[in-house]
């Protein structure tokens, strides 16, 4: 049953631009498959499936092998999780500060180091509400900051 359901998970996101569990809970509901949201979720971490920008400014699922093997870590989601984690970036000399959410820091901090950067990034520190990037030079921390400052969405 569950080999079924995956597979008919699979084909459902290649046939439709589905963006919420919701939506894909009820595609599946529709072909046969009573499922709740907690195995939809389930689902979703075992295929590996992640949301990607789908060019009209939303998002969709799509396997991780589909996305070019980018597990997990694909620019929509590092925009998606970075808007939700982050309050604010800062740069003192060669450092830059990622204010966080409480409890938020240590996964945008891991995502962030799963993502390629051209500035010189030396290593991360992360902690329950900061996350700390060390940079090569100061010109490369502004550069950064003013970069993942965009990512920040003022509440």
């Amino acid at each position: 049953m569950k080999s079924a359901r995956h597979n008919k998970i699979l084909e459902l996101i290649q046939q439709y631009p589905i963006d919420r569990q919701e939506d894909l809970m009820q595609y599946l509901n529709e072909a046969g498959f009573r499922v709740t949201q907690a195995t939809v979720s389930r689902d979703i971490r075992e295929l590996h499936l992640i949301k990607v920008a789908a060019g009209d400014g939303r998002y969709r699922y799509v396997s991780a092998a589909a996305a070019g093997g980018q597990q997990f870590h694909t620019p929509g989601r590092f925009e998606m999780i970075f808007r939700e984690s982050v309050i604010k970036a800062d740069y003192a000399g060669h450092t830059v500060l990622i204010k966080c959410y409480s409890g938020m820091a240590n996964a945008a901090c891991e995502l962030f180091d799963s993502m390629q950067w051209e500035q010189e990034v030396v290593g991360t520190l992360s902690g329950d509400d900061t996350f700390l990037i060390l940079m090569r030079t100061e010109e490369a921390a502004k550069a950064l900051c003013q970069t993942l400052s965009q990512y920040i969405v003022n509440r």
